[in-house]
């Protein structure tokens, strides 16, 4: 099971690396699918959350292993939706700097919750995460074909951060969740000075 788990994340990470040469600018985006893809890819900010989020969830194991991402996703595109419905979420860029600091802290405190818990973190993070996506949105984009892209980086982030997690706990080794968690965070307190 973990093998497979592993290879999912590494197929992940194949996947994904076109897709981060694309994050270059000169680079046009031909459909609304790919800009909304992109958008996740293109800052740090969002690549650090949703990769510890998927981490988190490797090393929290059993449900939390596809609650808490399915948490992230499906509440993300509730917070897109209310940015192109015109709801204003407040506190947006602070939301998402907070989420890769927190989630890194937990990940150096190897924190345990129970599972609603921690879909109840991960979802709350997502709102912010999707609000931004959708503000961001193109005026010009079709919005379900964007929404769609930006769900299925943010799926893919999730899977390559449980893969990495899976690795880890694979050769048992705690100490590079907890490092990498710390790197997490300190990058997110520099994104807070920013």
């Amino acid at each position: 099971m973990r093998l497979s788990t592993l290879k999912m994340g590494l197929a992940a990470l194949i996947a994904v690396i076109p897709a981060l040469a694309l994050a270059h600018p000169g680079h046009e985006h031909t459909t609304s699918f790919m800009t909304g893809f992109m958008h996740p890819m293109g800052g740090l900010d969002h690549l650090l959350a949703m990769l510890a989020i998927g981490l988190w969830a490797a090393s929290l194991g059993g449900r939390p292993l596809w609650a808490v991402p399915a948490a992230f996703v499906g509440t993300m595109l509730i917070g897109g939706g209310l940015s192109v419905a015109g709801i204003q979420v407040p506190f947006i860029e602070q939301g998402i700097v907070l989420s890769v600091v927190l989630m890194g802290v937990l990940l150096v405190g190897a924190a345990r919750f129970p599972v609603a818990v921690c879909a109840g973190i991960a979802a709350l993070f997502a709102v912010f995460h999707g609000a931004a996506h959708g503000l961001e949105m193109p005026l010009n984009a079709n919005g379900a074909e964007y929404a769609l892209g930006f769900a299925a980086a943010t799926a893919l982030l999730h899977v390559v951060g449980i893969g990495f997690g899976s690795a880890i706990a694979r050769f048992q080794a705690p100490i590079v969740t907890r490092v990498t968690g710390s790197l997490i965070a300190v990058a997110g307190l520099f994104l807070a000075i920013a």
